[in-house]
């Protein structure tokens, strides 16, 4: 196994290579690391997810004024979104490891600017719906490629380490979007924040194309024959590494969805939170995690990714116990017929936040252990577990809208069942996974 070592001030030369059957591990010790500005590029690029949703949220009521559309019908543009990543993850993965990465990564940026484009200029809500859908399957590419460029150029714990400085760029754009949007129209339309999402896709584009290099070598690529897909996306999934580190890192998701689809009703319509009240909670939650995640990625230099991981489930795990007593608690109070003041509220979000928080931590490392054997699948892996986030999100939004309202008990048991499904794999999870010197067998 060889690197190319890049100079001191490019990553022009960047390539690593895996074993011939499995990729391998990835970078051996003692080369040189990504530069500082690395994780800043594959952030910028994994930020159009966010920049595509958050932004354009205060506008819903606009779009569908002007649209001429029933109210509650600009929702299904976020469902267009959910579909169309979920299918153009499936598709960009198998293309990242056929054709390398900066390919995809052009193509992709390019045809989700265009698309941009479509949603600015449409003039009613199915076709707004059909450019988003459009958009988000050419946009997969900058969710799921920059994974696998962390698996080309490292490997272990130097992976966990860069997937925690994605997060500090990732999530400035959650805690800001929203924000942003809001207070853009005052002074433009929604269509102008389409207008301006094709300009931040064609941003990512020049990007690509003068700072990003090729970092899976052609010697190394995969083909792209359905069989050999299908039997590629069977292959990982039934790696013990992959299968249960994979299923933390999808499980996680399926905690950030429960949280965003139950705490806005929770605290707006229960504890009577101002829309700033409720932002404010949100952008506290977002710190949290990214602080986890720069903890993380200081303390992944002395000790292995694994056991920070088992960590972070265990105080998540811990958390969400709190929080489930605290709901039932709460429920009682309701059915009995007392209220619920701004000390229950403070005490739920403490609890809440013991669960999301040490997401920030538990991300990169589960991650950074699902990618350790896939050296030269890892755009199909990275795809399969960014699908399967996107599911299980769906699945969580969809057991959010169906459960009772009106207590933290649902958000609570839905937290609680999955971190404890979370350490169940985390510990079933074969133990070489997230160790540097470990090679495939």
């Amino acid at each position: 196994m060889a690197e190319r070592l890049p100079p001191e001030d490019t990553l022009s030369s960047l390539s690593v290579s895996g074993s011939a059957d499995s990729g391998g591990p990835g970078p051996e010790k003692g080369t040189r690391k990504p530069p500082h500005w690395f994780p800043l590029l594959l952030g910028t690029l994994t930020a159009v997810g966010p920049v595509s949703t958050d932004v354009y949220l205060p506008a819903l009521p606009m779009m569908e004024a002007q649209l001429h559309s029933p109210a509650g019908s600009g929702s299904l543009t976020m469902t267009a979104w959910v579909i169309g990543l979920a299918l153009g993850q499936v598709c960009v993965g198998p293309l990242a490891d056929r054709f390398g990465r900066r390919t995809p990564l052009l193509i992709g940026t390019l045809g989700y600017a265009l698309a941009s484009v479509g949603c600015a200029l449409a003039q009613g809500m199915g076709v707004l719906c059909a450019f988003r859908a459009l958009a988000a399957f050419m946009g997969a590419a900058s969710l799921v490629v920059p994974n696998a460029i962390v698996r080309d150029t490292t490997s272990g714990n130097a992976s966990a380490r860069l997937m925690s400085r994605l997060i500090a760029v990732q999530g400035v754009v959650p805690i800001a979007a929203p924000a942003l949007g809001g207070f853009a129209l005052t002074w433009i339309s929604w269509r102008d924040i389409f207008w301006l999402m094709a300009v931040y896709g064609l941003l990512c584009m020049v990007l690509v194309f003068l700072l990003l290099p090729e970092t899976l070598d052609a010697d190394h690529r995969q083909p792209v024959q359905l069989k050999r897909v299908l039997e590629r996306y069977w292959r990982i999934f039934n790696d013990p590494t992959f299968f249960y580190s994979g299923m933390v890192w999808i499980l996680q998701g399926f905690v950030v969805f429960t949280y965003l689809s139950a705490a806005p009703y929770l605290f707006e319509q229960v504890f009577y939170f101002t829309p700033m009240q409720y932002g404010l909670l949100f952008g506290g939650c977002a710190i949290c995690m990214i602080g986890v995640s720069q903890i993380n990625a200081v303390l992944v230099e002395r000790i292995s990714s694994q056991k920070l991981l088992r960590f972070c489930l265990l105080l998540s795990l811990g958390g969400a116990v709190t929080l489930l007593c605290l709901a039932l608690a709460a429920a009682w109070v309701v059915h009995n017929g007392g209220q619920l003041g701004h000390g229950w509220a403070a005490l739920l979000i403490a609890a809440m936040l013991a669960v999301l928080a040490p997401g920030g931590g538990i991300g990169p490392n589960a991650a950074a252990a699902a990618l350790y054997h896939q050296g030269r699948n890892a755009g199909t892996a990275a795809a399969l577990a960014g699908t399967g986030q996107y599911l299980t999100g769906a699945l969580a939004s969809a057991l959010c809208a169906v459960l009772p309202v009106g207590t933290a008990l649902p958000m609570a048991a839905l937290f609680f069942l999955a971190t404890l499904a979370m350490c169940y794999c985390a510990w079933k999870a074969p133990r070489e996974a997230g160790t540097e010197g470990s090679r495939t067998p």
